[in-house]
């Protein structure tokens, strides 16, 4: 099939011809149908089975049924709970949950990947969206309550708007778009929102045909309207904005100079956190689409100045670049999530690449080219693959042995209303009902007076892992062997005397 030739539309812009029919004639069954695709290998692969992270407990607590609300750290954003309010607040099943998000993160591709129809070819916004929506990472976390992959959604939505915005003043559906997509990037992560509206004001600043003051307001009153609800909970909840923002640089370990792409490479493995990530490297094959990443968009850039086509690659690769600046130089941890942004801004240039390879080689040549990169791809697609089912995996197993131990504590006589400290206190106090507070860390939410004045009038569980020492204050409290969760050290229970078997 001959590639789909570029021509110019009525409105100035490109737009995409093919007289045989392919995706260039039908952008929206083509993109939806790698929505399709992208929903079910979730539904299939992933969702069946998976159990509730921490930070997903946390964040359904709020608004859910099930148990009392988990405290919310200063470093959160209330965004996510409320994507997942119409369902978590009408049921208690996972499954519901991950069906419900499964196909919600479908249709978020399909709008993400909608915009850039009008300012690349289609086949390559298809080439893109499946690159992204391949990676494990993307489908790991697909159906989960977690903000990382909307904020991915968020970021290429607004950078596709905010280059219709700056190329066609008429276009004021473009500039809404852009006010939106800020506004939902920063309600799921306000940080993150403005290291994605920074380079976009500059660059609109920079280049004076694209000077207009509608979307430097777009930029600003999106991220300042989004970042709102977590600026007012700052003062009504954490002694204002300040404290907030210092608060959340003590649980994030302090934002300076630290540089994360080791542990990055070594949780890409299939680590949801690597924190502190001394653990060894042991499957490089899993890093080798992190190394080509750089060399692949950089040959997109170049791929789109030859055909003059420079900012339709340039400004989603220097999003992505911001986007990627405080997780991989400003702590020293790394959960492959943080960068779900950059990929998905980074994917565009990587696609135009792949594709320019293909149609600018020779014609005796194109043969070996296709099939080069086809056996590339289905490479990178079954080590993604062979992550996933292990990191899938390992997730059902855990839902498993939570469950087992939020059994075993129930037979125990730990019945709502009920608190539970301590180790993995979050997850399992979410299972059994009760709620979960912590004397100190960053989750810390109660003294210790006043978890012993609990445990006076209701059963509390101290959870303690391995061979640690009890907290003094459990002396003479009843203990229970709890199964193993994962491949950690067993558990053991310090049950307060109310807790009745």
């Amino acid at each position: 099939m001959q590639p789909a030739r570029l021509a110019p539309s009525p409105s100035g812009h490109q737009s995409r011809t093919d007289p045989r029919g392919g995706p260039a004639a039908r952008p929206l069954l083509w993109l939806a149908g790698l929505a399709v695709v992208f929903t079910l290998a979730q539904l299939v692969l992933v969702a069946p089975g998976m159990g509730l992270g921490w930070d997903e407990s946390v964040y359904i607590s709020q608004v859910g049924s099930q148990a009392p609300a988990a405290f919310f750290s200063a470093p959160r954003a209330r965004g996510i709970t409320f994507l997942v309010a119409p369902v978590a607040g009408l049921t208690t099943s996972v499954d519901a949950l991950r069906v419900y998000l499964s196909v919600l993160s479908g249709c978020g591709l399909l709008l993400s990947l909608w915009v850039w129809r009008r300012l690349l070819p289609v086949v390559v916004v298809l080439l893109a969206g499946a690159l992204f929506g391949g990676l494990w990472i993307t489908l790991f976390y697909g159906p989960q309550a977690m903000p990382n992959l909307w904020v991915a959604y968020a970021a290429l939505l607004a950078t596709g708007c905010f280059l219709r915005a700056v190329r066609d003043p008429a276009d004021r559906r473009a500039l809404t778009g852009l006010f939106c997509a800020v506004v939902f990037a920063a309600l799921m992560r306000p940080a993150d929102a403005l290291w994605l509206a920074a380079p976009l004001a500059v660059a609109a600043l920079c280049v004076r045909a694209w000077r207009r003051p509608a979307v430097l307001l777009a930029l600003a009153a999106g991220a300042a309207l989004g970042c709102a609800p977590w600026i007012i909970e700052a003062y009504v909840g954490y002694g204002g904005l300040a404290a907030r923002l210092r608060r959340a640089g003590e649980i994030q370990g302090g934002m300076g100079w630290k540089l994360a792409f080791d542990a990055q490479l070594r949780a890409i493995e299939g680590r949801s956190l690597c924190r502190p990530c001394d653990v060894p490297w042991r499957h490089p094959a899993t890093a080798a689409w992190w190394f080509a990443l750089p060399l692949l968009t950089a040959g997109g850039v170049l791929a789109a100045a030859r055909i003059h086509r420079l900012a339709v690659a340039l400004v989603p690769a220097l999003a992505g670049i911001s986007l990627a600046v405080p997780y991989l130089l400003l702590i020293d941890y790394a959960a492959p999530r943080f960068l779900l942004p950059t990929y998905a801004l980074l994917a565009l240039p990587v696609a135009l690449c792949l594709f320019r390879l293909v149609t600018g080689a020779r014609p005796q040549l194109r043969p070996l080219v296709v099939a080069a990169v086809v056996l590339a791809l289905a490479g990178h697609y079954a080590v993604q693959y062979a992550v996933l089912h292990v990191v899938a995996s390992r997730s059902r197993e855990t839902r498993e042995a939570v469950g087992r131990i939020a059994a075993e504590l129930h037979r125990e006589g730990l019945r709502p209303p009920c608190t539970v400290s301590g180790e993995e206190a979050v997850r399992i106090a979410f299972r059994t009902g009760c709620s979960s507070r912590q004397i100190g860390g960053h989750d810390g939410s109660i003294t210790r007076a006043g978890l012993l004045e609990a445990a006076g009038s209701r059963p509390v569980a101290v959870l303690v892992a391995g061979d640690r020492a009890a907290p003094s204050y459990t002396h003479g409290w009843r203990v229970q062997e709890l199964p193993r969760l994962g491949g950690r050290a067993g558990f053991r229970a310090y049950l307060s005397p109310s807790a009745q078997p």
